[in-house]
């Protein structure tokens, strides 16, 4: 039993490797570590804005195109199915099903409808399937049916006495199958036999389908059945013995009406209408897992498959085919050609062949071990420039013409039928046909630079280009077998990644910046415009160019895409047409990219690990559009968890909400094509942002006031159909909010007020001071002009007093004068008195004017005018003294001496003394105290 199993294993393994050769569409991969989930995923639907949901054993995971979101599992058990119905998501579990609804968040809200309706539901019951008819849903479990009616929010119950493997659905009706028992039908909330087919006791039902008027029954060990008239009969197709020796979990018919089946351990295969398997995919030529537990056909045609360990999504519409070497057997694929209605590739490992229309394997061409760097047919001959020398091919055999190592390229001598020219890692040699066979006929000297890419100019010029050494010219002898001169062509520049072609008779040199071509008339190298439009300096990964004269096509290569130069048949006119397929998808040997054309519209794409086939007739154009999904808020400065926004609700937030995050995507999964995205802030960033394939953009201390946020996208050289936007506003700082500002007004007109009464009362008090300053300055003006007018009129008595002073010094000295005179002529006249006996009357009459009163009272009067207090106050200092001792005070007031106040008293300088003497006495002064200095102090 044992060694049946163990060949019946090896038989299933050898249809893996015949079958493991073919070409399959490109397929994300997306593993638990990815989605955030769990491994194993029950059940796929998309929902109308094509957002992708998944019955994963943790909860609900939802794909938008950008990001994978898990909504745990409501119960903490496994979901086992889902179905968007309208804009609801229906889910299955363990004891439970109802509907997720998304809020203006953007997030899925769950409704538990067996605790809505109070059903009582069996032990371990679980639901593993969901479908709908008009309002009507059917939530199956092993044990029973339940259906929900949405409308009326009443259900009931479609019993079964024995397990219930699956439900199915076709056109409006319903059918179950008892496990390993008869199939039913469900008819007003019954069920009625379809079949008790001895075959359905011994199968079970994965899938059944309409199909020529009967029912397709899918089995999981036997294959297809037809149902007619309760009976079963095989359906007998080529896919048939294959089927035979998987077993199906899963299965569904496809928009085109062909078949994708889940293997529990053989991965997925797909059938057409007729029964042929188209491809087979399993873990070793692309799937994460083996074992399919669901699969799902979106609106893009895209299947969807989930694993046993992951999610994949299969590109069914995709204009690419994918040949995966996953054993590595044929390695990176230099080069590629199809000759004799094989396909041949030329790789690191070596020469493959195999018929170009069926999926046999590539078989390796024996001799050719090593790389194989050209493949092309010159005449009817297909030439092999390898790593050890040079082979002709015929059919699945080579045969070594030249044993030169290194053989980059071959090419006809032109206007020499029966000469070829090769480079080689040393240099260029000829070859030759004499007797109808090609052999190696001689090197040509001279020049040992590796000649990987070279052009005839004419007969014997050649251009000659080496990717570190730069671009040479070089100049044969007639007979070709020396270089007679060689240079360097300094007028464009040697960079790796460069190439040189010649493509519908135009020599052509390529480098980062653009592509050269060589102008006749000026005999050099001129940039070209139309041409340097294949080269996306930006995006620059290579500059070989390959012409495909067969299509009349110039390839040239980005990390963004492919990109070809063809001229229209009619108008002749030339048009650049750019199709998008990044590297990382591609593959490609970077400057060892090839293009063979397959036929008209396919292509053949040589990459690290096999080749990838581009159908141009399998590209369209549609416009994808964009949402935005969430919008998140938070203080970052206060450490505030994110707070999600209600999109339905007026966007205004709070002024510490001022670091916003937009998430957004386009739902778009198609591998090799990724949708990237543009935005703008208007208000604050009024500039498209540079293209970005992040499905998020956070801004963050936005000063306040209003927004709008623009996200557009595209999805290879496809914008969107829309720009979605969304306007908000942040609130103004507390500071600067309509209330505060009406707070500062009031406080400033408070101020304002408050500040006008001080100003007020301060203008006031020093107005006041002003006033009392200039009152003061006004008194001190006038007490100036007092003392100024006092001190005019002091003045004025002094100069009075020195008036009179003068006039008393005057008058003083007058009478002094007076009377020495008198004196002096009573003295004379005394001499002759004896004589003259009548001289007395004379003498009378001096003495008379000697002791003159009118004198002293003259002298008094001038006197009293300089010093008027004196003579009062010595009176009363001394009331004994006489008018004689007044007269002396006053004279000695004046600071005469003895001698000048004798003549004035009429007496002797001695009798002045006396007096003076008897003055003293009088005033009682001090021995020792001095009169004259007394009278002067007083």
């Amino acid at each position: 039993m044992k060694s049946t199993k163990f060949f019946a294993l090896l038989l299933l393994f050898g249809v893996f490797l015949k079958l493991s050769a073919q070409e399959r569409p490109p397929i994300n991969v997306f593993y638990p570590q990815d989605y955030g989930g769990a491994s194993q995923n029950w059940s796929i639907s998309q929902s109308d804005n094509r957002y992708i949901y998944i019955a994963n054993n943790k909860g609900l995971l939802e794909y938008n195109g950008a990001k994978w979101n898990l909504y745990p599992s409501p119960n903490q058990t496994n979901l086992r199915s889902v179905k968007v119905i309208d804009s609801l998501i229906y889910t299955g579990s363990y004891h439970d099903f109802g509907y997720w609804k998304k809020d203006g968040f953007g997030v899925l809200n769950y409704t538990s409808l067996t605790k809505a309706l109070n059903i009582d539901l069996l032990e371990d019951e679980e639901f593993w399937n969901i479908m709908t008819l008009d309002n009507s849903i059917l939530f199956q479990s092993l044990d029973r049916i339940h259906i929900y009616n949405k409308k009326t929010k009443s259900y009931n119950v479609v019993e079964s006495d024995l397990k219930i493997s699956n439900l199915f659905k076709v056109n409006s009706n319903f059918y179950f199958q008892n496990l390993n028992s008869n199939l039913y039908k469900i008819e007003s909330g019954e069920a009625i036999l379809v079949s008790n087919d001895p075959i359905l006791k011994d199968n079970v039902i994965v899938n059944i389908y309409n199909h020529n008027d009967a029912l397709l029954v899918l089995t999981q060990d036997n294959g297809f059945f037809e149902l007619r008239n309760k009976l079963l009969t095989p359906w007998k197709i080529p896919a048939s013995e294959a089927l035979s020796k998987v077993s199906v979990f899963s299965s569904i018919q496809l928009e085109n009406k062909s078949f994708v089946l889940g293997t529990i351990s053989d991965g997925v295969i797909c059938l057409s209408t007729s029964g042929n398997i188209t491809f087979k995919i399993s873990q070793s030529s692309g799937l994460a897992n083996n074992t399919v537990l669901s699969l799902y056909e979106d609106a893009d045609q895209n299947i969807w498959l989930g694993l046993d360990n992951g999610i994949n999504c299969i590109n069914m519409k995709s204009p690419y085919s994918i040949y995966v070497d996953n054993s590595g057997t044929i390695g990176s694929v230099y080069t590629s050609i199809v000759y004799n209605n094989m396909l041949y590739l030329g790789s690191n490992q070596g020469l493959f062949v195999k018929p170009l229309s069926n999926n046999e394997d590539f078989q390796f061409v024996e001799g050719t071990q090593g790389q194989v760097w050209f493949l092309d047919i010159i005449g009817t001959t297909l030439f092999c420039g390898h790593n050890s020398g040079t082979f002709i091919i015929n059919n699945k055999k080579a045969n070594k013409i030249a044993n030169i190592q290194g053989t980059w390229m071959i090419k006809p001598v032109l206007n020499h039928n029966n000469l070829l020219i090769q480079g080689n890692y040393n240099g260029l040699y000829i070859l030759h046909k004499p007797n109808n066979q090609w052999v190696l006929k001689n090197k040509i000297e001279g020049f040992d630079v590796s000649s990987r890419y070279f052009e005839f100019l004419n007969n014997t010029e050649i251009y000659l280009n080496h990717e570190y050494k730069g671009l040479f010219k070089l100049k044969l002898n007639e007979a070709l077998t020396k270089v007679v001169s060689y240079s360097r062509d300094t007028l464009v520049d040697k960079i790796i990644s460069s190439s040189l072609i010649k493509h519908n008779g135009e020599l052509l040199y390529t480098i980062k910046n653009g592509v050269y071509k060589y102008s006749k008339n000026n005999k050099k190298f001129v940039l070209d415009t139309l041409f340097s439009r294949l080269i996306d300096e930006k995006n620059f990964t290579s500059g070989k160019l390959v012409s495909d004269n067969k299509t009349n096509k110039l390839w040239s290569f980005s990390s963004k895409g492919i990109h070809f130069l063809t001229s229209s048949k009619l108008s002749g006119a030339q048009k650049i047409t750019n199709i998008p397929f990044h590297e990382d998808v591609r593959k490609d040997v970077v400057g060892y990219e090839s293009v063979t054309p397959l036929d008209n519209e396919r292509f053949l794409f040589g990459s690290i690990s096999g080749y990838v086939v581009l159908d141009l007739s399998k590209i369209q154009n549609y416009s994808p559009t964009i949402n935005i999904n969430q919008i998140a808020v938070s203080n970052l400065k206060a450490n505030d968890t994110i707070k999600l926004v209600d999109l339905k609700e007026a966007a205004e937030f709070e002024n510490n909400e001022d670091n916003i995050q937009f998430s957004y995507s386009i739902p778009e999964f198609l591998k090799t094509q990724k949708p990237e995205y543009q935005y703008k802030l208007e208000g604050i960033y009024n500039n498209w942002s540079d293209w970005s394939t992040n499905g998020t953009v956070f801004f963050e201390n936005l000063p306040f006031g209003s927004f709008t946020f623009y996200v557009r996208g595209k999805v290879g050289n496809q914008p969107t159909l829309n720009t979605e936007a969304y306007t908000f506003t942040i609130k103004r700082p507390w500071f600067l909010t309509n209330t505060a500002i009406a707070g500062y007004i009031f406080i400033l007109l408070l101020f304002s007020f408050f500040m006008h009464n001080v100003y007020k009362r301060y203008y006031r008090k020093q107005r006041e001071r002003i006033l009392q300053k200039t009152k003061r300055e006004f008194e001190l003006n006038e007490l100036e002009n007092k003392q100024q007018l006092m001190r005019l009129r002091n003045e004025k008595l002094r100069e009075d007093i020195d008036n009179k002073n003068r006039e008393l010094g005057s008058s003083t000295m007058n009478l002094i004068r007076k009377n020495e005179f008198l004196r002096t002529i009573k003295k004379e006249l005394e001499k002759v008195k004896e004589e003259k006996k009548n001289l007395n009357s004379v003498i009378k009459i001096i003495d008379k004017n000697l002791n003159n009163n009118d004198d002293w009272n003259l002298f008094q009067e001038a006197f009293n005018n300089a010093d008027k207090d004196f003579l009062k106050k010595i009176k009363q200092a001394h009331p004994t003294l006489t008018a004689n001792d007044l007269r002396l005070c006053a004279y000695l007031r004046l600071n005469l001496s003895s001698k000048e106040i004798a003549p004035l008293l009429n007496i002797s300088s001695r009798s002045v003394e006396v007096k003076r003497y008897r003055l003293r006495k009088k005033m009682e002064l001090p021995h020792e105290a001095s009169l004259s200095d007394y009278i002067l102090e007083i």
